[in-house]
């Protein structure tokens, strides 16, 4: 299935959903992930390697983290050629003082933003989705 191209048609239809749970940020020097850790996101980088891991796993791994974050993702099927939809996310959350890091999936688009700020960028999100109509 191809994913959605239209910008206007990406925003009102993005329908965010906040995942239960709390992630972190943490990195390895190494190239393997330990044993009992599920990353949800994985980047591999010269100085090491990034994951996103829910936090009781990284707390019962001894892994040191940073920012705690809520994992929304955006329900529509976005292609990954399309334009403007992480600009406009992006652009959204900045204007409400929201950090947010976004990662593409094949299918979504997943934002890591602070934990406690989470339920308010769902928010601000689905008055950007709304506005778009």
């Amino acid at each position: 299935m191809t994913g959605e191209r239209d910008l206007r048609t990406l925003l009102h239809g993005m329908r965010p959903e906040l995942r239960p749970g709390r992630y972190v940020y943490t990195t390895l020097a190494g190239r393997e992930t330990p044993t009992g850790v599920t990353p949800v996101v994985t980047v591999s980088e010269p100085e090491g390697l990034t994951l996103v891991v829910p936090e009781p796993q990284a707390v019962a791994s001894g892994l040191t983290y940073h920012f705690v974050a809520g994992w929304i993702t955006l329900r529509v099927h976005s292609a990954l050629e399309a334009v403007g939809l992480t600009a406009a996310v992006s652009l959204a959350l900045t204007d409400a003082g929201i950090s947010c890091n976004v990662v593409a999936g094949f299918h979504h688009d997943h934002l890591f933003v602070p934990y406690a700020r989470a339920v308010e960028a769902v928010r601000v999100l689905e008055a950007l989705a709304a506005e778009s109509g």
